[in-house]
């Protein structure tokens, strides 16, 4: 069974063009990409599933503080930075996708609180793969997701932006 294949071939690329085509796929964390580019790559990286695995396996190789830099890099969802036009492309447009350009004020403020509220708890910001979600996903996620514990929600922040890393390659 094959996987996805990419429109481009990353095994063929020097650095700087794999940077630039996958420096952003982690969120302001170009340094991802770079370290899975000087593992060496093969022709099995041209698919999707694979080079999206060998990013994973860096992120769970950095070290604990390279990782909560990595989720903290992450913006609010429905925050301040997307009011003021601030997100990356990627995450403008996985945020819009799921609705959240167009809260009312009273959902903009019930963010605002579930995002302090998160944040406050566990230290860093809260983090879902929003592209295939809704408004009413998303706050549920947040309602479930305070209740759990900090290795808990360290470890599913990290596999959700695995998931958001892996859909930023599909798209392309």
């Amino acid at each position: 069974m094959s996987g996805t294949q990419f429109k481009c071939e990353p095994s063929n690329m020097d650095r700087d063009q794999f940077l630039a085509q996958f420096g952003g796929v982690y969120e302001h964390s170009p340094w991802v990409a770079d370290r899975a580019y000087e593992q060496g790559l093969s022709d099995s990286d041209n698919q999707v599933e694979n080079l999206s695995d060998r990013m994973a396996a860096v992120l769970a190789d950095a070290s604990p503080q390279e990782q909560l830099d990595l989720i903290n890099a992450h913006p609010d969802l429905a925050g301040k930075a997307a009011l003021a036009g601030e997100l990356t492309d990627s995450s403008t447009d996985e945020q819009s996708r799921a609705g959240l350009s167009q809260c009312t004020p009273e959902e903009l403020a019930r963010f605002h609180e579930l995002n302090n509220a998160y944040k406050e708890k566990f230290g860093f910001p809260f983090i879902m793969a929003v592209r295939n979600a809704n408004k009413a996903l998303i706050l549920e996620g947040f309602e479930t997701r305070i209740h759990n514990d900090t290795d808990t929600e360290f470890a599913t922040a990290l596999a959700e932006i695995n998931k958001i890393a892996r859909l930023r390659m599909m798209e392309m």
